[in-house]
């Protein structure tokens, strides 16, 4: 199995999502951003956290007219699989590969602590090592996670089961409380919470390995 995990000016999170990846057994490649294409073969692209191009403009914007993002999409489009985690969320959503946009805090103070999750489907190769209705702990770390969509965009994504993750304790006023959410073919997820940072015991829980073992898993299966 072969992951890439982009790397931007101001990627942070990059190498640790990288290690998430190779605990399920991927191998892993990263791409820096003025790449025009990806390496052939690949499984699944990592977009990751951190604050790509110092969140000048809206956070995720500059990032999203990489080059590199046109080959995203193309793989996106083309049914590849795609996460995007904090940052990554918000180039997703910048790039229209998943609807919605990430806005400032609620609260206008960055969070960053273990937050307790609800799995709200386990139907996608992402969730599908969880039971919809299980409580998680996942660490967030951001200022601009306050996930809105407008009225017909969150009945669609009620209607079609892809809200993948909803807080438990809203941190940033994210609308639905709304932590992660589903592409229409399920092999996009973009969520604000850093499972990477929870796939080792030493770093506090592992409730976020199933994540990374149940695309593993999907894509042996396939």
């Amino acid at each position: 199995m072969k992951a890439a995990v982009l790397v931007f000016p101001g990627s942070n999170c990059d190498r640790d999502l990288a290690e998430g990846f190779r605990s399920a057994g991927f191998d892993v490649s990263m791409v820096w951003h003025k790449d025009s294409s990806l390496p052939q073969g690949l499984d699944v692209v990592g977009v990751p956290g951190g604050f790509s191009y110092g969140d000048y403009l809206r956070c995720g914007a500059i990032a999203a007219q990489s080059p590199i993002m046109r080959a995203v999409a193309g793989f996106a489009e083309s049914g590849g699989h795609v996460l995007g985690v904090c940052n990554g969320f918000q180039v997703l959503c910048e790039t229209q590969i998943l609807p919605g946009v990430l806005m400032r805090n609620a609260k206008l103070k960055f969070v960053c602590r273990a937050e307790p999750l609800q799995v709200a489907t386990a139907q996608s190769p992402f969730t599908s090592g969880y039971s919809a209705g299980d409580h998680i702990d996942i660490p967030i770390a951001h200022h601009d996670g306050n996930y809105q969509i407008d009225d017909d965009g969150l009945a669609r994504l009620r209607d079609e089961d892809r809200i993948a993750f909803t807080y438990r304790d809203n941190p940033n006023g994210s609308r639905a409380d709304i932590a992660g959410v589903l592409s229409a073919n399920r092999r996009v997820l973009g969520l604000m919470p850093h499972p990477e940072r929870a796939v080792d015991a030493a770093h506090g829980g592992t409730d976020g390995a199933a994540m990374f073992a149940a695309l593993a898993d999907a894509l042996i299966a396939a």
